[in-house]
């Protein structure tokens, strides 16, 4: 694959200040400033896999705004983003954005260390294109929140899937506004007091708690049987895929005790694997330990497995407390 100029300049911009671990979340990932159909924006995108998450300010000034959650999708082989308002959290009087947006664009790099996003919106209930979205990814915020710190965090650590979904949930409490000053009355208050320009001071940081690896799941969680599974013949294939709605469900396989597969992404796509027969021992344990939750908990999963001409199914489901369990038993 021949790469663009625009991604070979962007991937030329970004490498020495992260190294071999860059790859385009961190390039989608940050604050992005500008305007969606007319309306002045800013938008905090958050890449986890290929989905997104954050949060959307639609606003007339820093004290006058409606935001929302977002949810989307980045595919880098196109560069296109994909997003949309999800849920309302904030909304004021006299705030623009009352119509929940979505908006398609393309990442590129126009030039001058500059990253941009440019495409087109339109309301979420009609998918056809109403305005213009135009968003320069900038450094610094005019809103202070929860993603804040998982951006600035996000290439040391911030950027684990379990992190992120907790700073999700919330992300999702409204945030209580004090009651303001009708508009008249901030004009006169503004002609006979003189402007006060404050030191702006970082909010404080809470940090969540330690996110367990996925090996301290497997140990920790309770290990639930579920089905047997005769095998036999060279290898078995088995095909998961999401039981339920796309909601970026991802788990990891032990085998044994053992990690085979992990960042295993379930979707209505099968994602298949084979294990040699004569590698398995007479009886064996496959156990399926959910990575997140996604937005619909608990994690499910539908797995086919095929031994030969014959076909086997599972319902799996997973959850911070336990993990399915398959056992493969040869014949």
């Amino acid at each position: 694959m021949i790469l663009s100029k625009t991604r070979l300049y962007c991937l030329f911009l970004l490498l020495p200040a992260i190294g071999p671990f860059l790859s385009a979340a961190q390039q989608v990932t940050g604050i992005w400033e500008g305007k969606i159909n007319n309306n002045r924006v800013e938008v905090k995108i958050i890449q986890k896999g290929d989905s997104l998450t954050g949060t959307s300010y639609y606003y007339n000034t820093a004290h006058v705004y409606r935001r929302y959650t977002i949810k989307g999708y980045f595919d880098a082989q196109t560069n296109e983003v994909v997003w949309w308002d999800d849920q309302l959290i904030t909304s004021q009087v006299g705030s623009p954005g009352k119509i929940a947006q979505l908006s398609v664009a393309d990442f590129n790099c126009p030039g001058g260390g500059a990253m941009s996003l440019d495409g087109k919106a339109a309301p979420k209930e009609d998918r056809g294109p109403k305005g213009n979205v135009n968003l320069i990814k900038t450094e610094g915020s005019s809103f202070s929140d929860e993603w804040d710190y998982v951006i600035r965090n996000y290439t040391v650590g911030a950027n684990d899937p379990d992190l992120i979904d907790s700073v999700g949930l919330i992300a999702m409490v409204p945030v209580q506004e004090p009651a303001r000053p009708a508009p008249q009355v901030i004009e006169e208050i503004q002609k006979t007091t003189p402007p006060v320009i404050a030191d702006r001071k970082e909010p404080e940081v809470v940090l969540p708690p330690p996110v367990q690896t996925i090996e301290e799941k497997f140990t920790a969680r309770k290990k639930v049987f579920t089905k047997e599974i005769p095998v036999e013949g060279d290898s078995v294939e088995l095909r998961f895929y999401d039981n339920a709605e796309i909601d970026g469900d991802s788990i990891s396989l032990f085998l044994n005790g053992q990690l085979i597969f992990t960042h295993v992404r379930l979707t209505d796509k099968p994602y298949s694997i084979r294990i040699p027969v004569n590698e398995l021992k007479d009886e064996n344990e496959l156990i399926m330990v959910a990575e997140n939750l996604g937005s619909i908990p608990p994690n499910t999963s539908y797995m086919v497995a095929i031994v030969g001409e014959n076909r086997y199914d599972a319902y799996l489901a997973s959850t911070e407390n336990s993990s399915a369990m398959i056992r493969l038993k040869k014949k």
